[in-house]
Order: C-alpha cells, then sequence, then structure tokens
C-alpha cells in the first residue's frame, strides 16, 4: 500500500524543574545553594531514509511524543536531558504545519534531518540565582513545556524524469520495459495506483531516475480521476516525458490536454523542459504518419515499448537531458536518492 499524505500530532518533551538545595560539607563553612537546573527536553526530529518509499507507519499511529527531561538535583547536579524521538521518512517528504498553513521544511537526501517539535528548556535551580548580596536564594524555575504541533508530511517523489499520459498511454508498459520496476499492466484505465520509480541503466555507468505518474484525464487539476492525488509529484522531476499514442483519433488534443492539465494544476509545471514520446508505434500508422505540433518541448520521439523501437534514441537524447539540467547553475532540484545504487540494465 502507498500511502503519500499522513497527518501527526508531535509533542516535545518537557524540560525538567530546577532543584533547591544547600550544601553540607566539610571545610565548606556555611555551604552555599547547590541546586542545579533541570535537564532540557528531547526533541521530535524527522530523519530521511532511503529504505523507505511510503509514509504508510503514520496511518496506524497520530502521536508522537519525545522524552522529558530530568528535574536538578542537590549537589550542582544537572537533570538528564530527554531522548529525542527520531522519526524515519523517505525522502522527499515535505513537511508542513497544519495549523498555520507554515512550510517548515523538507528532506531531500539520506541522512537529512528537520526537528519538528522542540523539547521545553530545564528549569534553574537556586545556585543560578546566587550573587555577592545575595548567597542563600531559594528561587527555582519549573521546566517548558515541548513544543507541540499538528503536522502533515506529504511525500513528494523525486526522479529524473516524469512519464506524463492519460490512462493507457503506455506509461507502465515503457517504465517495466527500460528499468527493474515491475508496474502493473492491464488493458483497463487507472491499472496504475501509486506512482512508480525506476532505474534506467544505460552504457557507460550512466543511470537515471524515471517515474511512471498514474494517468491523467481531463479535469484532473479539479480532482476527477485521480486528480491532484498525484499530479503534485510532477513538481520534482527535472524533465517531463508526455506520452501521446499514436493509435489515438487525435494525437494533438491528447498533448494539448495534458499540456493544459499541468498548467492548470500548476504554472510552474508548464516551466518544465518536457519532451513528446509517440507510444505504440507498433500500432499506428507508417511513422510520417503521426506528429504532434509541440514547439515548446525539446524533441519528439516515435516509440514501441513492446518492440523497443525507438527507445534508444529516445533513452539516450533523456539522459543527454537530465545531465544538461542538473548542470543548470540556479538548479534548485534534489540531489539522486539512488546515486550509488546498481542500476539495472538491459
Amino acid at each position: 500500500m502507498f500511502v503519500d499524505v499522513a497527518s501527526v500530532h508531535v509533542t516535545g518533551g518537557a524540560g525538567g524543574a530546577g532543584a533547591v538545595a544547600f550544601r553540607r560539607e566539610r571545610g565548606v563553612p556555611r555551604g552555599g545553594p547547590s541546586g542545579a537546573r533541570g535537564g532540557n527536553g528531547g526533541g521530535v526530529v524527522l530523519v530521511a531514509d532511503l529504505r523507505l518509499d511510503t509514509l504508510l507507519d503514520y496511518s496506524y499511529r497520530e502521536h508522537y511524543k519525545a522524552g522529558r527531561a530530568g528535574h536538578g538535583e542537590g549537589g550542582n547536579r544537572v537533570g538528564a536531558s530527554g531522548k529525542d524521538l527520531r522519526l524515519p521518512v523517505p525522502l522527499g517528504t515535505l513537511v508542513r504545519d497544519i495549523e498555520t498553513g507554515e512550510r517548515i521544511g523538507e528532506l531531500l537526501e539520506e541522512g537529512d534531518e528537520l526537528v519538528v517539535a522542540r523539547g521545553g528548556r530545564g528549569g534553574r535551580g537556586n545556585a543560578s540565582f546566587a550573587s555577592p548580596t545575595r548567597q542563600t536564594p531559594r528561587e527555582w524555575e519549573p521546566g517548558e513545556w515541548g513544543e507541540e504541533r499538528h503536522i502533515e508530511l506529504e511525500l513528494k517523489l523525486i526522479a529524473d524524469v516524469g512519464l506524463v499520459g492519460e490512462p493507457n498511454a503506455g506509461k507502465s508498459t515503457l517504465l517495466a520495459r527500460v528499468t527493474a520496476a515491475r508496474p502493473r499492466v492491464a488493458e483497463y484505465p487507472f491499472s496504475t495506483l501509486t506512482p512508480n520509480l525506476g532505474v534506467v541503466g544505460l552504457s557507460g555507468s550512466r543511470s537515471f531516475v524515471m517515474a511512471d505518474i498514474p494517468g491523467i484525464i481531463e479535469g484532473a487539476h479539479e480532482g476527477r480521476g485521480l486528480g491532484t492525488q498525484f499530479l503534485r509529484h510532477i513538481e520534482r522531476t527535472r524533465t517531463l516525458a508526455l506520452l501521446v499514442p499514436v493509435d489515438e483519433k487525435d494525437p494533438q488534443a491528447t498533448y494539448d490536454l495534458l499540456r493544459e492539465e499541468l498548467r492548470a494544476h500548476d504554472a510552474a509545471l508548464a516551466g518544465i523542459s518536457h519532451c513528446v514520446l509517440l507510444t505504440k508505434s507498433d500500432l499506428g500508422p507508417p511513422e510520417a504518419g503521426v506528429s504532434v505540433d509541440a514547439p515548446e518541448s525539446w524533441g519528439q520521439f516515435r516509440i514501441s515499448a513492446v518492440t523497443g523501437s525507438g527507445l534508444n534514441q529516445a533513452l539516450e537524447d533523456l539522459w543527454a537531458r537530465v545531465k544538461a539540467e542538473k548542470e543548470t547553475p540556479d538548479d534548485e532540484a534534489a540531489g539522486d536518492p539512488f546515486e550509488g545504487a546498481e542500476a539495472w540494465r538491459p
């Protein structure tokens, strides 16, 4: 089961109270204040973990609380700090405060950490209030409560190439052909219910990550079909591949629909570079028979995921485009989470 949105309640640990105590030691005339401060409460920390690819665990439990701190003691013994609660999340997790709508942060690379609820500060003991004119203070402070938040975790897939198309455009078939991913392939619409990732391996140890985004239909930006549930995953891709089957009655209308749905969901999506993959070439008319008017695309390729026709050139050009996007000076995209992993090669 793929879960890409979860709401949880996080609470930092409470700080410990300061102590009131006085020394009674041999050789120390008149003693003195020795009450130490309490420890600091633990925080709730999200940690990016490459081994996770879903937020499923957070659909079973809603409340998470870090450890509380120990109280201060006499003899200037500071209370023990509370233990941090470290919660693993998949790479690409975006965190928001539900009540304020504030974007707290996101975790993009393995090992990234984000504190979502800070622990309370420990209170001071009476030793902290001592002065030359107040040698026997009895003041102390209670520990502070930990920060409490209701947050939303949203998983946005990180991929180099995003496959975008209507249901049964051939996205899953293409992903299964060029990667080791095994998405569901069927003749009925919406066979893909969750995004799938795969690593495309090319010669010379070159590779890039490809994502199969569930089918887009007219009105998807308004919630029709699978709607905006998966449109947001496209935001992280470096380039898009719009799939247009050559056996469609009107390939141009299909292409225009995909562009309009992306633009309607988020204007920024229209700015992501894209190419056109004319799929199912084994079913369509001769090569010169189908094309689309796509002046904003950086290329068009006629391919067949079944026979493999045209795939090599399309993959080579996709890799070159991904490489160019990564080298763009103002590129703020995340690093490849699959870097170092062995890619599947045909």
